[in-house]
């Protein structure tokens, strides 16, 4: 549940491009058995290679990078599966963000407007796991975890996407999925369900209002 997509107003959009670089700048890339570290590896080389095309899509597409990507080499990433951390200004419906690349390639998205424009986007992709509003706003919060709001099966306000509450159920909604795990729904799993109408009455109440004269 990393983030993937920051969509922000046009009045804050370049001060948060500086900020993000900033953060960016002081990522430690490497075994991720060190502690100090932030970043590991990708998984497989398909997965680098999935990272290379996404970046290359980027630019194709009409996309800027704010902070460049690239494979490590040298001896402490021998794998060849340790990348750069890369950030990228780019419009919501480029395909490549429609896309879900598992590595690590953050979108920025501007938008105007009011709050609902920002939803609007977000959730116009198909997966749809986490999401979560960074906002000083309560009726912006509001409408934000409403019906027409995130459409995610995670939902968070003023707390990144990553990770899950423990005690809430996980699980994702359109292409991610619309199960859940965890949480109030992790006993249903050993159990098997069965409706039980019992009448306590002396009566027998027969279906439909039907009568007979007995």
């Amino acid at each position: 549940t990393s983030t993937r997509r920051i969509i922000v107003h046009e009045s804050i959009i370049s001060e948060i491009k500086t900020e993000l670089a900033k953060a960016y700048s002081q990522l430690k890339i490497g075994n991720p058995l060190d502690e100090s570290n932030h970043v590991g590896p990708l998984i497989d080389v398909d997965a680098v290679n999935q990272y290379n095309s996404a970046l290359n899509q980027i630019k194709d597409q009409g996309g800027k990078l704010i902070v460049e990507g690239g494979v490590l080499l040298g001896d402490d990433y021998k794998s060849g599966c340790y990348v750069k951390p890369a950030i990228a200004e780019i419009k919501n419906e480029a395909s490549i963000v429609q896309t879900e690349t598992f590595a690590p390639i953050l979108y920025v998205i501007e938008y105007k407007g009011e709050v609902q424009n920002a939803i609007e986007i977000m959730n116009d992709v198909k997966q749809g796991l986490s999401s979560s509003i960074m906002t000083k706003n309560l009726k912006e919060s509001e409408i934000f975890l409403s019906a027409s709001g995130s459409d995610c099966g995670i939902a968070n306000v003023n707390i990144g996407t990553s990770g899950a509450e423990i005690g809430g159920a996980f699980g994702g909604e359109k292409e991610t999925g619309g199960g859940r795990e965890s949480g109030s729904d992790a006993w249903k799993v050993y159990m098997r369900r069965q409706t039980n109408t019992i009448n306590y009455s002396s009566e027998l109440a027969l279906a439909q209002g039907i009568n007979f004269d007995l």
